[in-house]
């Protein structure tokens, strides 16, 4: 499948589940979200504005500054999801699903985080708070994170004092929800995890690594020993360094600990990796 079809398909798809989550769990409970979509629907219970045109109008300075700060195509790819979105509140008749508190807030925030993570792998944002924050981030010492959140807490602790704590607190355990489900989906199951090893029968766990696991290393030289009671003594070692799926990451540990069970293992979240002896989704 061409990468522009599937593009699309993502996109159209991260449209409608968002549509979903809004129309049939968020709105008609008068629940929030964090972000650009949770300011448009805290607006949008303190005013009646037209949600659609809340969520257009906000994201509009922030689709001309991805423009500046990304690129034009981005840009145009963020109006036109956007725009799809808006159109799905305002055309499609989502049926309402449940009136349950906390139902509404794990269900809505899952289906909300399905869809923007799916605009997000067709390349578009259905939510500019992180161009904001891309934005801000060149004006301060903060973080893209650091911002992001400082504005959530922000959009909550109003929405605390305008329409009570209750539908504060469901509104973050909704946002959390949509945040954790966003990760799966852009990072999914297979979330790749850096693992380094040393011991002092390398030669031996290198090659069950390669010709067992048929996972790619890369050897760092290094020394070991150090010890308290003999930090004079040390010797030369190959440090083993490999990336694996966090789904084999108990396999890869018991093979290194069968060979030898006093090796040194340490492993780190790894957001993004390409190239090399990986394994990759399917269609990626």
């Amino acid at each position: 499948m061409p990468d522009y079809v599937q593009d699309i398909l993502y996109t159209a798809s991260g449209t409608l589940f968002s549509g979903f989550a809004l129309k049939g769990f968020l709105v008609p409970n008068n629940f929030l979200d964090g972000g650009i979509t949770g300011i448009s629907l805290l607006l949008h219970e303190l005013y009646h504005v037209n949600l659609a045109l809340l969520i257009i109008l906000l994201n509009i300075p922030l689709i001309i500054a991805a423009g500046f700060n990304v690129n034009w195509k981005f840009a145009l790819k963020m109006l036109a999801s956007i725009s799809g979105l808006a159109i799905c509140l305002t055309f499609i008749h989502y049926p309402i699903i449940t009136e349950d508190k906390l139902l509404v807030s794990i269900f809505g925030g899952f289906f909300m985080g399905l869809g923007i993570g799916l605009a997000m792998r067709g390349g578009c944002a259905l939510d500019g708070i992180e161009v904001l924050a891309l934005y801000t981030l060149k004006r301060s010492s903060f973080t893209i994170s650091e911002i992001i959140l400082g504005l959530n807490v922000i959009i909550f602790l109003i929405a605390a004092l305008k329409l009570g704590l209750e539908t504060s607190l469901y509104s973050m355990l909704t946002y959390f929800t949509a945040s954790r489900t966003l990760s799966y989906v852009i990072e999914g199951l297979e979330e790749y995890t850096g693992v380094t090893i040393i011991s002092g029968k390398s030669e031996i766990i290198k090659e069950q690594l390669v010709m067992h696991l048929g996972r790619g290393i890369t050897i760092y030289k290094g020394e070991r020993g150090f010890l308290k009671n003999s930090f004079d003594k040390s010797e030369e070692t190959d440090i083993v360094f490999t990336i694996v799926t966090r789904l084999e990451v108990r396999r890869l540990k018991n093979t290194v600990y069968s060979i030898d069970p006093k090796a040194f293992v340490y492993t780190n979240t790894i957001k993004e990796a390409t190239g090399g002896v990986l394994k990759h989704h399917k269609g990626h």
